[in-house]
């Protein structure tokens, strides 16, 4: 425990955060997210977060020592894609009960769940979650992980995040220490290039990477770890031996970048694929930090002629979308680089953008949007509902580009939603996903169904006013007949 202890305020301490560079000594130590209330961690603990950085490694097998329902539902895991193995889809627990608890029997049933792995289905190596409960009746997951690895001859890695000391994020950065000191490193590959590189905090989330890494082929680049997006044990265990790094969602892995950087020499970056003019300066500084690394300087002009190549054609594609789309307004409760990477590209096809969070952006996330919306009155911490249902309701957005969190905030407002977080089903990346991004916020706006909800029900339509002729005697009796059936006289029923 006093070993985690020391890892967690290391990450408390990480000098690459420009955040945490600008607290004084003391709020440094207390972290960068609130306190977490007791009892309402799930989904956002440690745990959680740790198995979110991780989890994408498709060839492991990924163990839950702890009671059943700690592991959920492991295809729920965000929308990570995989090009082969499935393993990962595949959820291992070692189901403690009470009776293991108070008869001590976790470690000896951890080393028993890590053979049946091993023997069924033959994984490079195995990850090994504790959680609260394990953490907290101190099961040493680090001994039993080593004599197993001694004794079955594959890597059994330790994730020593339990979800009890503290947030999502900060089970990020434990994740990363774990890649750091069980995994990168301990193979060495036969193959490194001078164009080789690591991409860190890319989760090929709906399969997006794969329309990133077709434009680094065609520059010569290998991409020799993605980490964690469609990632590979060996891959990963070779990640030493890259040139530079790219990270990409920074406050997830940042510690991971540094300490890589000061251990093998690796450069890195912070950038993004959303959006074409980001994804054009992410592959820039891509090949610049390759020349500075040694590379031969003549990619940078093949750089260059790529990204001619592939703005034109993009630019051209969203050329059709000007005209529907020019004036509408869109609202993005989002964070990080999507919060102005987006922005831009959706402001230079004529779309107004009437407010975007920063909830998860860095401080140079923030300065990126002045940059580009000339101002910060557009910019919020968050928004509750109340105020944003409010704000939709009023027609001040067209619609609402969001996580699923939101959606029913939106639908409510009868105002189109976008899901541009982990959830979504189309990927956004790169210069082909940043059309489809413009494409899906055009059928979203243009679907006729948006005029058929916000037309009255037909129950608040007025009856409308007959002229009166008189009655036969047969449409009296029936008249009669319907009074006595349903408690009313028909004259009441009109016609809407």
């Amino acid at each position: 425990m006093s070993l985690l202890r020391a890892k967690i305020q290391d990450v408390f301490n990480e000098p690459g955060c420009e955040k945490n560079r600008g607290k004084d000594a003391k709020a440094r130590k207390e972290g960068c997210s609130k306190p977490l209330t007791p009892g309402a961690a799930a989904g956002g603990c440690a745990f959680d977060g740790a198995k979110i950085v991780l989890q994408p490694i498709t060839d492991v097998a990924h163990l839950i020592h702890a009671p059943l329902a700690c592991e959920g539902n492991s295809w729920d895991n965000r929308g990570a894609a995989s090009s082969g193995p499935t393993l990962w889809r595949t959820s291992f627990t070692t189901d403690l009960t009470e009776l293991d608890v108070v008869m001590g029997q976790g470690e000896r049933k951890l080393f028993k769940a890590i053979r049946e792995i091993k023997e069924a289905y033959g994984p490079p190596a195995i990850f090994v979650y504790p959680t609260c409960v394990t953490a907290l009746i101190g099961d040493d997951i680090e001994a039993v992980c080593k004599r197993a690895a001694e004794k079955f001859g594959l890597a059994v890695v330790p994730v020593n995040a339990p979800g009890f000391v503290g947030s999502k994020n900060l089970g990020n950065k434990l994740a990363g220490e774990a890649l750091l000191e069980h995994v990168i490193g301990t193979v060495e590959p036969d193959d490194a290039g001078p164009y080789d590189i690591n991409i860190l905090g890319e989760f090929n989330l709906s399969g997006e990477f794969w329309l990133v890494k077709p434009l680094l082929d065609r520059l010569g680049i290998r991409v020799r770890a993605c980490i964690p997006g469609d990632a590979r044990y060996f891959d990963i265990a070779c990640a030493h031996r890259a040139r530079a790094a790219m990270v990409v969602c920074s406050t997830a892995l940042i510690n991971l970048a540094r300490k890589m950087e000061q251990r093998w020499g690796i450069p890195f970056f912070e950038g993004s694929f959303y959006g074409i003019s980001a994804t054009s300066e992410a592959l820039r500084q891509i090949s610049q930090l390759l020349v500075k690394q040694g590379a031969n300087p003549e990619i940078l002009g093949r750089t260059e002629v790529l990204i001619a190549e592939e703005e034109a054609i993009a630019w051209k594609k969203l050329a059709a979308y000007r005209p529907r789309l020019a004036g509408k307004r869109v609202l993005l409760n989002t964070g990080g680089v999507k919060s102005w990477s987006v922005v831009h590209a959706l402001m230079d096809i004529g779309i107004e953008i009437v407010g975007t969070s920063v909830k998860k952006s860095t401080v140079e996330d923030k300065e990126r949007i002045k940059q580009i919306l000339k101002d910060d009155n557009h910019m919020f911490e968050q928004m509750a509902a109340r105020e944003l249902y409010a704000m939709l309701s009023e027609h001040k957005a067209d619609i609402l580009l969001s996580g699923g969190r939101t959606q029913f905030v939106a639908l409510k407002a009868k105002t189109p939603w976008l899901d541009i977080n982990q959830e979504r089903q189309h990927p956004y990346a790169g210069y082909d996903g940043m059309v489809e991004l413009v494409r899906q916020i055009d059928l979203a706006i243009h679907n006729p169904i948006w005029g058929q909800v916000r037309e009255p029900a037909p129950w608040d339509c007025q009856p409308a006013v007959r002229e009166e002729r008189p009655r036969t005697k047969s449409e009296t009796a029936t008249l009669h007949v319907v009074q006595e059936f349903v408690g009313t006289t028909a004259d009441d029923f009109g016609e809407c």
